[in-house]
Formats: C-alpha cells, sequence, structure tokens
C-alpha cells in the first residue's frame, strides 16, 4: 500500500509539525495499550484480526491524538482509520462527506455491525432530523456523518456546547483545494467550525491516490 500520513492540514488552524510516519507499525511510548484496544475493537464490529500495513500507522497517529493527514489508494479501507479510533475515544467523531449515498451506505454498514452511527443531510425530514438530534444529544450516537454544508446551521452548531466532539474526520479532503475540479466551496466552512467549537478535536483528512 502506499500510505502517507502527516500531522497538518494546512488550512486548519493551530495543527503542529511532527514527523511523517508511512508504511511500518510505529508505537510511541505508552500507546500500546491503545492499540491492542483498537484490535479488539476492529475484531469485534469489522471481524478482522489486524489492521492493514497502510492502516496500522494512521490508527496509531490518532489514537495518540495527533491532527493525521491519510493518502490511501482506493480500496485500501481509510473508513476503517478513523472508525475504529472513533470507538475508543470519549464524544462523537463527525464524519464531513460529500458524498450523500456513501453516508447513508456506511451508516447502514455500521449498524449492521452495531455501531451506534447516523448521517446528517439535505434528505432527512424535519422529524427524521429532530430524532436524530435527539439521539445525539442523548449521547446514543458515536460516529455522525454530516455533509458540509450543515456546518454552519445554528441548530446544528448549538448541539456542540452539549456534546464533545472528540475527532473531525474529513473525507473526500481533496474537496478542500480550489485548483481541483473536485472543489467545494463548502469545505472552506471546516476550520472555521472548528475553530468554533468549546474544545479543540482531533483533525483528521481522507483522500485517496486515485
Amino acid at each position: 500500500y502506499a500510505s502517507l500520513l502527516c500531522p497538518c492540514i494546512g488550512s486548519f488552524p493551530r495543527l503542529p509539525a511532527v514527523p511523517c510516519v508511512a508504511g511500518d507499525l510505529f508505537i510511541m511510548p505508552n500507546e500500546s495499550d491503545a492499540f491492542a484496544r483498537a484490535l479488539a475493537v476492529l475484531k469485534q464490529y469489522f471481524g478482522y484480526a489486524s489492521f492493514r500495513p497502510a492502516q496500522a500507522p494512521v490508527v496509531q497517529s490518532l489514537l495518540a491524538r495527533r491532527d493525521t493527514v491519510a493518502i490511501m489508494p482506493t480500496g485500501a479501507g481509510k473508513s476503517i482509520c478513523f472508525q475504529v479510533p472513533a470507538l475508543l475515544l470519549p464524544g462523537v467523531t463527525l464524519v464531513i462527506s460529500p458524498l450523500i449515498s456513501l453516508m447513508k451506505d456506511q451508516c447502514d454498514a455500521l449498524g449492521d455491525a452495531g455501531v451506534p452511527a447516523t448521517f446528517i443531510n439535505s434528505t432527512l425530514s424535519s422529524a427524521e432530523w429532530s430524532a436524530r438530534m435527539q439521539a445525539i444529544a442523548a449521547g446514543d450516537v458515536k460516529l455522525i456523518y454530516v455533509a458540509p454544508e450543515r456546518l454552519d446551521t445554528n441548530a446544528f452548531e448549538g448541539l456542540w456546547s452539549r456534546v464533545p466532539v472528540s475527532m473531525v474526520a474529513v473525507d473526500e479532503a481533496h474537496c478542500l483545494s480550489q485548483w481541483g475540479h473536485d472543489f467545494r466551496p463548502s469545505y472552506q466552512a471546516i476550520a472555521p467550525f472548528i475553530a468554533r467549537l468549546p474544545r479543540r478535536p482531533i483533525v483528521s483528512a481522507f483522500t485517496a491516490t486515485a
């Protein structure tokens, strides 16, 4: 697998520069217990006994609470890299995705595996929106998939004073690039949204090489 990790995302605030990690397992001191718990979660919910070589350093970086960028081939298993840490971190993980169909597919698959996940986007009725917001506020959800356009809605923002956000995972992160054909202006709202949170979360970004 081709994998590049760098705990810095240029457009996000206050990201420390630390050495990149690629390929081989990299376990910081006192992180072996956290990685063992990650392996247990991987087995319990996803049925795998071990991470793929490109996944392991990404998971380890996030468990060490480092901001992390992962650039991996299509099909390399990017989603597990943030889904497993999300189940170990307190509070919720927000997964920002531009693809409505992918949100539903991933939430359905996570639900089938017993992972409490939901999505918030324009396909929901007002009743569905309210029910999901109540479930999030009650602490019944660990992963929330959300379209970037929803980040600056008043009802959505008001939730985070009550529900701690441990991680923001930006999927399809190439949409940040203003020079790319996939540029999404709504992705420019991510950094201000993070800055407004009561406590800064871990920030991760994921994209594919092809």
